[in-house]
């Protein structure tokens, strides 16, 4: 599995934003107010890259300790795809929160102070949780192991496949 990249996580937030942007728009074109996020979402967001990191430390523990008992890879793979989905989540929230942000100060009349601070807070925190999942998804990144270098399509052009 390969790491998350900014590239992916750069799209995620473009798309995240150019989403965010159109809702409120359409949303006062319809005459509707605006969206504005619970003040729960950014205490969520926190929440799950808490539970992403301390789900991903016992991992990281067992990686480095030549004492501790071997890893599962099942579950670091499990640990690294919620670390994955958790970035990439937190890169569409925080672009949605920019798009918010942005359609609110484009308008000619000045935003509520309280709906902008629910708005910076949700992007703070989704700025927070893609940082504590490329952080976990790191934990979770196992040594190699002895058998992956002499692996079938390693070895040379005429090398018979082991059997194991």
């Amino acid at each position: 599995m390969k790491r998350t990249g900014a590239g992916i996580l750069s799209v995620a937030a473009l798309i995240g934003a150019a989403a965010g942007f159109v809702v409120d728009h359409a949303l006062t074109v319809s005459g509707r107010p605006t969206f504005m996020p619970s003040v729960s979402l950014p205490i969520m967001l926190v929440v799950l890259g808490g539970i992403t990191l301390a789900l991903a430390w016992p991992i990281r523990q067992a990686t480095r300790s030549s004492t501790a008992a071997p890893v599962n890879p099942f579950r670091a793979l499990r640990v690294a795809i919620l670390a994955k989905a958790s970035s990439l989540v937190g890169a569409g929230v925080l672009g949605f929160a920019v798009g918010l942000g942005a359609y609110l100060l484009t308008r000619p009349i000045d935003p509520p102070l309280g709906s902008l601070a629910t708005i910076i807070a949700t992007a703070v925190c989704a700025a927070v949780l893609v940082g504590a999942s490329l952080v976990a998804e790191h934990f979770c990144t196992l040594p190699k192991d002895d058998d992956d270098e002499h692996s079938g399509s390693d070895a040379g052009p005429g090398a018979q496949p082991q059997h194991h």
